[in-house]
């Protein structure tokens, strides 16, 4: 791999959204598993259908960080019991929680939606932004991470 263009990841991630391709989880997975032609299923796109509008609808956590979150699991997670890269992956997690919540106030997806009407433009537009931005975060995270030279 030559160099992750981020605001390409960006732009790729909010296309998927805005065109109704996949939802915020969706569309951070896939990006991110494309952008770093990542060799694992699709299913992967498919395990993260579940967390949107803030986990199932719930207004929980927001979805496009939980999409985030699951990317950054395909690179630093284990699969084998007891592998101690489980601690880089927590770490990695922390510090795209912690970046999106510096710039959003909270994750809570019904805080982040707050006075909004669902599938409203204005709804619509700051979701948009939101898997744009987890996937820009999320791509320099790994990028940094993997020494994969990247620009945006």
């Amino acid at each position: 791999m030559e160099k992750i263009d981020l605001n390409e990841v960006r732009h790729t991630a909010e296309d998927l959204y805005r065109n109704g391709d996949f939802y915020c989880s969706e569309a951070v997975v896939k990006t991110i598993k494309d952008a770093f032609n990542v060799d694992i299923s699709d299913d992967v796109i498919a395990m993260a259908s579940g967390f949107p509008v803030g986990m199932g609808g719930s207004g929980c956590t927001c979805g496009a960080v939980s999409g985030g979150i699951m990317a950054l699991g395909m690179f630093f997670g284990r699969s084998t019991a007891k592998d101690p890269k489980v601690g880089t992956a927590m770490q990695l997690t922390k510090e795209l929680h912690d970046s999106f919540k510096v710039d959003n106030k909270s994750l809570c997806c019904r805080m982040l939606t707050r006075g909004m009407e669902l599938g409203s433009d204005e709804h619509m537009s700051q979701c948009i932004r939101f898997t744009g931005d987890v996937a820009y975060n999320c791509a320099k995270i790994v990028a940094r991470e993997l020494n994969i030279d990247y620009v945006g």
